[in-house]
């Protein structure tokens, strides 16, 4: 799949694992330009056999680290017990401040399903600074700009959800288009869509849209 005007794979990208359900397979962690964890999701890390000396940095409060695995890898440790952020919230600050603003997140979704909410709350707080990319078992999802397009996922699912409303809607290459519509959280999505091309485009005049891309079924 070829993603437009929202930025390239490179080194440059960082990659984040937060503590939702767990991936239940691991990228590649050279194609990463820094990878790091919260302190819940290094559990998960450590039971896959990730390779946890790749990690730059783990964030959290660490009142779940104990034992003598988590101290081999204490001076990778930030401490942020900050209650009025989530982990999440404090880890995108930390890849930030080392310069990367193009993130993709793991262990986003699935668990308790208020921290899902959270962290897309979360993500539309960072959109305008950070280009964040959520992957699960299911599809990958993130926040859209005012004009967007996207190659190469013809047959696949596409879930527009509107974060809370967006107007002025018009998408080409889905199977049920929209023309000069709106979404709003309290009365009409987008959901359960689907390419019916091998192009798609999506734009909006004002709002915001979360954008679902489901798996491939091949």
């Amino acid at each position: 799949m070829n993603r437009k005007n929202t930025g390239i794979r490179m080194s440059g990208k960082a990659l984040l694992f937060i503590n939702g359900e767990a991936p239940k397979s691991l990228p590649d962690p050279e194609f990463y330009g820094l990878i790091a964890c919260t302190d819940g999701a290094f559990h998960y890390l450590k039971r896959q056999h990730f390779p946890l000396e790749k990690l730059d940095f783990i964030s959290g409060d660490f009142d779940s680290h104990t034992g003598n695995d988590e101290n081999v890898y204490q001076d990778k440790f930030i401490f942020t017990p900050d209650q009025n952020k989530t982990d999440f919230h404090k880890a995108l600050e930390i890849i930030l401040q080392k310069g990367f603003t193009e993130v993709d997140v793991l262990g986003g979704s699935g668990g308790e399903q208020d921290h899902f909410l959270g962290n897309l709350t979360v993500a539309y707080m960072f959109k305008d600074r950070m280009n964040i990319l959520f992957y699960d078992e299911f599809s990958e999802y993130f926040f859209i700009p005012k004009n967007f397009s996207l190659t190469g996922i013809q047959g696949r699912m596409v879930s527009l959800y509107p974060f809370p409303s967006a107007d002025h809607i018009v998408t080409k290459g889905l199977n049920w288009p929209l023309e000069n519509e709106a979404l709003n959280i309290t009365s009409r999505l987008g959901t359960r869509n689907f390419a019916a091309e091998n192009e798609i485009s999506v734009s909006y005049e004002t709002g915001d849209l979360l954008i679902f891309i489901g798996k491939p079924y091949y």
